[in-house]
């Protein structure tokens, strides 16, 4: 007989005394035997791997003994004997749910697997106990996602390994089951939610879209959802957006953050959250230094500001409304000039259609309205008539620039539609859709200027409080076959193990944010990664896994 057979009909024997036995806390040395084989050859690991879980209930005083030598046959250099030692984590707790987060804790460094095989079984082990009690193997995982300011630099590298690998095992396993994981629902969705929030302080755009992404899937924050649940979503953003930081005009991780957190606010300001706190901030802290900003920044900022003047208050809009104005007269030149940048005086035209509304007397000051509402804070009585003549001209600068820029447009579309007969490589024919897609949307830009600076002639104008307008970049409700094609392209990206924001129409969608998008290149796309530390957190709003920025 081989050593080999002999520790294998050991354990047998083992394993038979135990099974046999009515009282199997009196084979003390039977189990003892077992951990021991553990040291053996291959096929006494694997099965060792099998009976140590088996009966570990019965031996308390051996547990930490027998759960140190089973976590060596998960490190084995034999993958048969990790994937079994992988599988039998789970029975570690079946009846001794005191084990739970510690197996779950280990389960989530072994996320880190490389054979698929073994991964496989890791996932397998992680959502048995999942499904065994949630609360607990959540937030045993969650632990792996906190903050990194207590690692030391020597385990650094290892512990972003392993928690990139938990953040995409949550994202594809746990989230997608969140129905049959999270029961009772009320009082599991409220857990998960405290769990993200607790972990949010040193997050990626990325991770933190993936986060606001799930808890906007939840009950608890769905459309049903009371405005005070809905405010507790935005204030999340808000504290991402850093909006109690004094505002450093050369931070560009901030002024993109600010941006995205904006965007990703507004479904929820349509829902009735206050957007005050961003508009508070924006007046004092950004429109002061915009000129300083990069080009890039002022129009994703300016298309923002358009986008969520609409859900301004009252008092936030007579807060804003003199910065508009006097960011729109930069815009709105008095002399006729060869460079326009229509999109950004269509932002603001609309901005300060929509903030006007909501204040109208206020645009008497401003630029020289006689608007009556009976307040003192119409100013009636002064003099404005030099504000009306400046703004007024002004106006009939940018109509006839516009004009002269849609006959332009037209014409050049003319030309495009020849040379696109004429063009023979497909990629003169992509060129000249692009062109075709820019002049669409600046003839969109020049037209809704037009209807926008036309009511604002007379002395007493109809500001626009409605959504009548579209903006340029925004897209039109699309047809039945292009809706199939966006859905296809969305399920493409998904496969893909990429995310991005969502598109097409709706609040929740209207206005795809260019700077967050880039993020979403994969949150596990397997590239090296530094750390870029912004703003007391470890790892800056634009990196993409740790300090690759948007661009």
């Amino acid at each position: 007989m081989t050593e080999d057979s002999g520790e294998i009909e050991k354990l047998y024997e083992y394993c038979e005394k135990l099974n046999e036995a009515k009282d199997k806390s009196l084979n003390k040395v039977d189990y003892e035997g077992i951990i021991a084989a553990a040291n053996g050859s291959v096929k006494a690991k694997q099965l060792a791997a099998q009976m140590i879980p088996k009966f570990f209930k019965f031996f308390p005083d051996l547990s930490e003994q027998a759960l140190d030598q089973h976590l060596y046959l998960c490190e084995d250099e034999e993958l048969g004997v990790r994937v079994q030692a992988i599988r039998g984590l789970p029975f570690f707790c079946k009846d001794t749910p005191e084990h739970l987060a510690k197996i779950v804790d280990i389960l989530g460094q072994l996320l880190i697997a490389g054979d698929n095989v073994e991964r496989d079984a890791v996932h397998k082990s992680l959502m048995l106990l999942l499904r065994q009690d949630a609360k607990t193997s959540l937030t045993a995982l969650f632990k792996h996602i906190g903050n990194m300011d207590d690692r030391n630099s020597e385990d650094l590298s290892s512990w972003e390994t392993i928690r990139e690998k938990v953040l995409c095992f949550i994202r594809d396993k746990v989230f997608p089951l969140k129905a049959e994981l999270l029961k009772p629902q009320a009082e599991m969705e409220r857990h998960i939610a405290n769990l993200v929030k607790q972990n949010l302080q040193d997050v990626t755009a990325v991770e933190f879209q993936l986060f606001m992404d799930f808890l906007k899937s939840l009950s608890l924050f769905g459309q049903n959802a009371p405005v005070e649940r809905v405010q507790e979503l935005v204030e999340i953003i808000e504290g991402q957006a850093d909006l109690d930081a004094q505002f450093n005009v050369s931070d560009g991780d901030h002024i993109y953050r600010f941006i995205s957190c904006l965007h990703m606010a507004l479904p929820f300001f349509m829902r009735g959250a206050s957007s005050s706190k961003f508009f508070i901030y924006l007046n004092k802290q950004i429109l002061p230094v915009f000129d300083k900003l990069p080009e890039e920044q002022r129009l994703s900022l300016l298309k923002n500001l358009a986008e969520s003047s609409f859900t301004a208050k009252p008092q936030d809009s007579r807060l804003l409304l003199p910065t508009v104005v006097q960011l729109l007269k930069k815009y709105l030149v008095r002399r006729k000039i060869e460079e326009m940048n229509f999109t950004s005086i269509e932002c603001l035209l609309y901005a300060f259609h929509h903030l006007a509304h909501k204040t109208p007397n206020a645009s008497n000051s401003l630029c020289g309205y006689k608007i009556v509402t009976g307040q003192t804070s119409d100013r009636l009585g002064e003099d404005f008539s030099e504000q009306y003549k400046d703004f007024t001209e002004r106006l009939s600068t940018i109509e006839v620039l516009s004009r002269a820029m849609i006959k332009k447009l037209t014409q050049g579309m003319a030309d495009h539609n020849k040379a696109m007969v004429a063009a023979k490589l497909e990629e003169e024919k992509d060129n000249i859709k692009k062109q075709k897609q820019n002049a669409t949307t600046g003839l969109r830009s020049c037209n809704n200027i037009l209807a926008m600076t036309q009511p604002l002639h007379s002395k007493v104008p109809s500001f626009i409080g409605d959504k009548k307008i579209t903006l340029s970049w925004k897209e039109t409700t699309p047809t039945v076959a292009a809706a199939a094609a966006s859905k296809k392209r969305s399920a493409a990206n998904l496969s893909g193990g990429t995310r991005a924001l969502k598109k097409g129409s709706g609040a929740e969608g209207d206005f795809q944010n260019p700077l967050l998008n880039k993020a979403f290149e994969g949150l596990n796309d397997g590239r090296s990664r530094s750390r870029s530390r912004g703003r007391g957190r470890g790892r800056g709003w634009r990196a993409q896994g740790r300090g690759r920025s948007y661009r």
